[in-house]
């Protein structure tokens, strides 16, 4: 089912949101924003607080920015929630907590999701995580299926580089699967597997590629996140930690999306190559 925008809802943002919606160009808005959301055993760190109080919040502002994504008609919102390197290298007790925290945030937000029109989906190698999980993982999907407003995906035991292997070798099955190419010679194989063959593969062939990745906590890395995926994607930082992150903030990074430009290695607007610089033609876009 396609995205088809909600009746307006606009209204529905709260004053400190609306203030910033008014400076939008509703016709420019990202169609897909990702998020890497950062900083929630700092914050409990900050007050003096056990980690998990982090991530309790942190799973608070999750509802938070998802609803004001719905209301401005955001057809996709991509959240990394947990990713395989959390899956290896937290101890044993976070990561149950954790998987604790997304089954209750499933239960305990379908109604509201169902009440903004919002479709849950997951990337990741979502297999490995606990059977009770992705039972609980398959009934919110069940039950939001038929919303065809922003679709929120979360990245669950999720990991770039391990998508692009999954996904090579995917399209290197269905290559070898193809009867036209039966018999053939490895070397005669090769030609055949295609960036567009790969991105058929990917978790995220569905869907759009980000226009827009924001990243809390001040940290200046990827993190391992869309990596296939975000090759042209604008980039917004904030210091901010995801639990203090709201939707007002989500605004204010489409804002500052707003005002740049995108050009995808070609020039600027009204540039010509005879009026660039030498230096200019060499800098990436």
């Amino acid at each position: 089912m396609g995205f088809s925008p909600s009746s307006n809802r606009v209204h529905e943002l709260a004053p400190e949101e609306m203030e910033i919606y008014r400076q939008l160009e509703p016709e420019r808005l990202p169609q897909h924003v990702a998020i890497i959301m950062d900083g929630n055993g700092r914050w409990a760190g900050q007050r003096r607080l056990q980690r998990f109080f982090g991530h309790q919040q942190g799973a608070e502002s999750v509802q938070y920015v998802v609803e004001t994504a719905s209301r401005i008609d955001l057809p996709w919102l991509t959240l990394y929630a947990f990713s395989l390197e959390n899956n290896l290298r937290r101890p044993k007790m976070e990561v149950n907590f954790l998987m604790r925290l997304l089954k209750t945030y499933l239960v305990g937000n379908v109604r509201r999701m169902n009440d903004n029109n919002v479709r849950i989906a997951y990337i990741g190698r979502t297999a490995e995580l606990p059977s009770e999980v992705q039972e609980t993982m398959q009934w919110a999907v069940e039950q939001t299926a038929k919303n065809t407003g922003t679709t929120l995906t979360l990245a669950l035991n999720y990991g770039a580089r391990s998508e692009i292997v999954d996904a090579a070798q995917a399209a290197m099955r269905r290559i070898l699967a193809d009867p036209a190419l039966r018999g053939a010679r490895m070397e005669d194989l090769i030609p055949h597997l295609t960036e567009d063959a790969l991105s058929k593969e990917l978790y995220t062939a569905h869907m759009p590629d980000p226009d827009l990745v924001i990243r809390t906590s001040g940290e200046m890395r990827i993190s391992n996140f869309l990596l296939w995926q975000i090759a042209y994607a604008e980039i917004f930082v904030t210091e901010r930690f995801w639990p203090d992150f709201r939707g007002q903030h989500l605004l204010e990074a489409i804002a500052d999306y707003q005002r740049r430009e995108r050009r995808y290695g070609g020039l600027s607007q009204g540039k010509s190559p005879e009026n660039s610089t030498r230096d200019e033609a060499f800098v990436p876009s």
